[in-house]
């Protein structure tokens, strides 16, 4: 069975916005077609609406992703010991299946405590290391670093500023580190700073001391997202604002666009074998449900010749777009030309 890690996206906020947008459709131009999209549900699954707070996403992403045959399912993973477990197969289900896995607002602190060890947690990581791509945004990309801001206990309960575990996804290669996202936000205006996800500098500077030597922080602006390529080795910040790598409390910031080394962000080791770290019988369901499918990716020699013929198409050099459309179809993808951009699929 072929083995690739899939991208991994990191959002500051707005997985709904036109920024948030534009994320998703550069992860679905590199994943096969149908696309099956699971959104897990688990860090909401505390509140009352959690059912509809991952219901918009995925409604968003039935239109948004509606080119590439989107199908979205909902994880109702709420809470373990209930009949909506992360650890019932019959819940979790979805997930086997899913090229894209979304997680997003909520709790920090309850995702993690709900999904550390589950067979949710487990079968997103085994996905990912069989291509699929994840995404995170605002709660859900603090609870899957190494260490978590405990938003609401510090920002509403008044809680004394700790750094407790998180779920730790990064140390699969190597990383020691932390996300916060709501970076720069300022919904305090004057009278309060609510940077650095609400509980603003002075408390983001207690917090930054009591993490380990070599930690990493990535702060995410709002609106804006990086995706992470460990497969390629390089990470690329998009969206509308910038992305603040912060090592021994000093930041380095880099604004929309910017392409950067994995390095940036500490010593990267990808696993040795795709299957290391992840428990034997869920790496074998996550095989078996790959075979039973027998979906197609797209080949990296295909992407390359399609960003060649963008780049051949925005100097309007349409003999060159011609021929190396002709080229992708030698190679059994077919292309479209969409308001949205180029799009591939089988023929």
């Amino acid at each position: 069975m072929h083995t690739t890690f899939g991208l991994i996206a990191l959002l500051g906020s707005g997985e709904t916005s036109l920024a948030g947008g534009r994320i998703f459709e550069l992860l679905a131009q590199r994943l096969p077609r149908p696309l099956h999209v699971a959104v897990l549900e688990t860090p909401a699954g505390f509140e009352l609406n959690s059912s509809q707070v991952a219901g918009r996403v995925a409604d968003f992403l039935r239109l948004r992703l509606q080119n590439y045959q989107a199908e979205v399912a909902v994880v109702a993973a709420r809470k373990r010991g209930t009949p909506f477990s992360p650890d019932d197969p019959a819940v979790v289900r979805p997930l086997l299946e899913a090229d894209l896995i979304f997680m997003g607002p909520g709790s920090p602190t309850y995702a993690v405590r709900q999904l550390r060890g589950s067979l949710a947690w487990d079968i997103l990581r085994a996905r990912h290391r069989l291509g699929a791509a994840l995404v995170f945004a605002s709660a859900a990309t603090i609870a899957v670093g190494a260490r978590v801001v405990p938003v609401y206990e510090i920002y509403k309960v008044g809680e004394e500023v700790s750094c407790p575990p998180g779920l730790d996804l990064f140390a699969d290669f190597g990383l020691a580190l932390s996300c916060v996202p709501h970076w720069n936000n300022t919904d305090g205006g004057a009278d309060v700073d609510t940077s650095r996800c609400f509980i603003g500098m002075e408390r983001f500077a207690e917090w930054c001391a009591l993490l380990p030597p070599g930690h990493t922080v990535l702060g995410l602006d709002e609106h804006t997202g990086l995706l992470l390529d460990f497969a390629a080795g390089f990470c690329t910040v998009s969206g509308v604002s910038s992305v603040s790598v912060v090592r021994e409390c000093e930041p380095r910031i880099f604004a929309n666009g910017a392409v950067f080394p994995v390095e940036a962000l500490g010593a990267v080791r990808c696993p040795a074998a795709a299957e290391e770290g992840i428990p034997p019988e869920v790496w074998e369901m996550c095989l078996e449900a790959e075979q039973a499918r027998g979906r197609q990716a797209v080949p990296d020699e295909v992407l390359h010749l399609l960003e060649e013929r963008q780049a051949a198409r925005e100097v309007r050099d349409w003999a060159r777009s011609d021929s190396l459309r002709q080229q992708i179809q030698a190679l059994g993808w077919e292309v479209q030309d969409t308001p949205e951009g180029q799009k591939v699929r089988p023929k």
